[in-house]
């Protein structure tokens, strides 16, 4: 049994875009000469990289502008991918990471006949991980929904708060008018005084 990574765009410029993950390392960014080419303005041209470590893939941010975020938490260093979490770039794109475990001698059917973007480039040993990163990749928490925040629009709260003490105070006068007979006295245009 081999394992099959693959990163799907789930909100981004090529929506359910599948980018198959091969080789010991890929760059990701808006330039063409990446192995993963997102073409977005929130892109740096070499946004992020994605080392294959020890049978696991690790991403960490090239100095990108937007930012790179698993889980929506910023990097601020090296991160192992765990299936299922979610790697944003910059606020609009978010891909989800999957690792499938196939038998490649299982005859496979495509449900769409439509082309996936792949990646492919020759698959050689894994090579150790470099000193620096020895201990120093955290652990992964396990993966959270992420749902973009909604924006909500407080001006029509405030107004009606504001309208309603306006109301409050104008019938709290007239009530104590009223209870002390000051009519008169407040408006003496009023026949009868």
């Amino acid at each position: 049994m081999a394992s099959q990574f693959q990163l799907i765009m789930r909100s981004g410029p090529t929506p359910g875009a599948a980018f198959i993950l091969e080789g010991d390392q890929m760059t990701i960014g808006r330039d063409s000469t990446n192995e993963i080419v997102i073409n977005d303005a929130e892109i740096s041209r070499r946004h992020s990289r994605l080392t294959f470590q020890g049978g696991k893939y690790v991403l960490e941010d090239l100095g990108s502008t937007n930012g790179t975020f698993v889980n929506g938490q910023r990097l601020a260093g090296p991160r192992v991918l765990k299936a299922g979490e979610v790697v944003s770039f910059g606020e609009q794109i978010m891909l989800v990471f999957e690792a499938n475990t196939i038998d490649p001698g299982a005859t496979m059917i495509s449900p769409r006949a439509t082309a996936v973007p792949s990646v492919s480039r020759p698959v050689s040993a894994p090579p150790p991980p470099p000193a620096e990163y020895a201990g120093s990749i955290p652990a992964s928490p396990a993966p959270v929904a992420f749902a973009p925040a909604k924006k909500t629009n407080i001006m029509p709260i405030i107004i009606g708060v504001a309208v309603l003490f306006f109301v409050c105070i104008c019938a709290s006068i007239l009530w104590y008018i009223d209870a002390n007979f000051l009519w008169c006295t407040f408006f003496p245009f009023l026949g009868g005084c």
